[in-house]
């Protein structure tokens, strides 16, 4: 009796990280980052099926979501660049965060009031700027979230992160759907005004991000002296502040990257590329899956976008604790293996027809392994950062988790043209085999620390 108790206390403890200040400032700013996504992403997609818009088009414009892909572009600059006036006063994380908050607003205002089914360049023009935004505002908030505690704590911020998150995607995509459906008086036809009203809620809900980067206040690091021995070294043999200025905000964080882990960071970054491929090819059609299938706004709304997100929420929350206490490569491995196996539900259900307990029951296991993955993968990322060059080199972790499987979601449309929804699916969870293996080895080469990256 006594040793349950220890163990009911024990986990309780555990739980209290959840309570610190730094972890809980994470659940308004993952709503913040999680709102625009959907938007244009999984509500857009149903959105553009229901003005009449084919799956292979519909697959194709997904690659809007491939500037998330690209962000380590221009993560630089959000590392190193000041914005006028902002970064004086309110720091360098939280300028960019603010700057990229006001353009998503704009963006969004944009989409609302363009017609999908009338001018749908338009419509993709404003959700290139909103994902633009978005994935500017994720570079300047990953770098936050990393400079804001350390790593024993980096499961449970990346656990509250992810629970803002899908909160978000609850409201862009249930939010979306149900104030679509209010002023739809007719679901058999496509209006262009129900998506006014639904994309201007939107709009106005990033003011939560906006007000608590305005109460929130700026991290402060400690740079690595081995750091900024080296790029002081560079910088004085290089002889111009343009070419050091590019050497420390663009070339090093790379380069320390290669340093670090030698050939091992192929291996990562392999890892890294094909994490989450599963769950994202599969993404981009179930939409225009469940649309397909007959399921109305209301129950998508109700069913995917709420009690489905619902469930993500309770599996980050459990992946954030049991990466706590048992280790993050452990749980990255139960989340590989859990992700493959779901998606071959999705097939399952596309045999059934409009059947609302099979999709409850579909999504439900989906979603809670993609919350477990989703929190020891967060948490793997952050452990393999240099705070000297978190933002630029988190950005570049998750633009090479999005690119490949972005680029081959994009013809998944097609796939389902030609072969189906049932081979379109389990051919989703035949790509995940392939990460069991790369997260087999990372799990190895993490029993061993990186090297120190040599000087000069």
């Amino acid at each position: 009796m006594t040793t349950g108790s220890s163990r009911a206390r024990g986990w309780l403890q555990d739980l209290r990280v959840y309570a610190e200040p730094p972890v809980a400032r994470m659940l308004l700013l993952g709503f913040a980052a999680g709102l625009p996504l959907l938007l244009v992403l999984g509500t857009l997609s149903y959105r553009l099926r229901e003005a009449g818009i084919d799956r292979t088009t519909i697959g194709f414009l997904s690659w809007v979501g491939l500037a998330y892909a690209f962000k380590w572009v221009w993560a630089p600059l959000v590392d190193r660049l000041p914005l006028p006036l902002l970064t004086r006063a309110l720091g360098r994380r939280r300028s960019w965060l603010l700057a990229a908050q006001l353009a998503i607003v704009a963006g969004l205002a944009g989409m609302a009031f363009t017609d999908a089914a009338q001018d749908l360049h338009q419509l993709v023009a404003f959700a290139l700027l909103v994902a633009f935004a978005s994935a500017t505002q994720d570079i300047a908030l990953d770098a936050y979230r990393i400079e804001s505690a350390d790593l024993s704590r980096q499961a449970a911020m990346a656990a509250a992160y992810q629970v803002g998150y899908r909160s978000a995607m609850i409201t862009a995509s249930a939010g979306a759907l149900w104030i679509a459906a209010a002023f739809d008086p007719d679901e058999k036809t496509y209006q262009h005004a129900p998506w006014v009203a639904a994309y201007l809620c939107m709009a106005s809900l990033i003011g939560v991000g906006i007000v608590t980067v305005l109460f929130s206040s700026e991290p402060q690091v400690a740079v690595s002296p081995d750091t900024v021995r080296r790029e002081q070294e560079v910088a004085a043999r290089l002889h111009s502040r343009l070419l050091s200025w590019i050497f420390s905000a663009v070339v090093s964080p790379f380069l320390d990257f290669v340093l670090r882990y030698r050939w091992h960071a192929a291996l990562l970054l392999g890892l890294i590329g094909t994490y989450r491929i599963s769950d994202i090819v599969l993404g981009v059609m179930s939409n225009p899956f469940y649309r397909d299938m007959g399921f109305t706004k209301d129950e998508v709304a109700a069913v995917s976008g709420v009690y489905g997100v619902v469930m993500t929420l309770v599996g980050a929350a459990l992946g954030g604790v049991l990466a706590l206490r048992y280790g993050v490569m452990r749980i990255l491995m139960l989340g590989a293996v859990l992700s493959a196996l779901t998606n071959l539900l999705f097939a399952w259900l596309a045999t059934r027809g409009h059947d609302l307990p099979a999709l409850v029951f579909a999504i439900s296991a989906d979603n809670l392994s993609a919350g477990i993955a989703s929190a020891a993968f967060v948490a793997y990322l952050s452990g393999l950062t240099n705070v000297a060059y978190s933002a630029t080199q988190y950005a570049l972790f998750s633009s090479v988790m999005l690119l490949l499987p972005k680029f081959i979601g994009g013809w998944s449309g097609w796939a389902v043209d030609n072969f189906g929804y049932p081979a379109f699916f389990v051919g989703t969870a035949l790509l995940g085999v392939p990460v069991l293996v790369l997260t087999w080895l990372a799990s190895r080469l993490a029993a061993k620390p990186p090297a120190a990256a040599p000087q000069g």
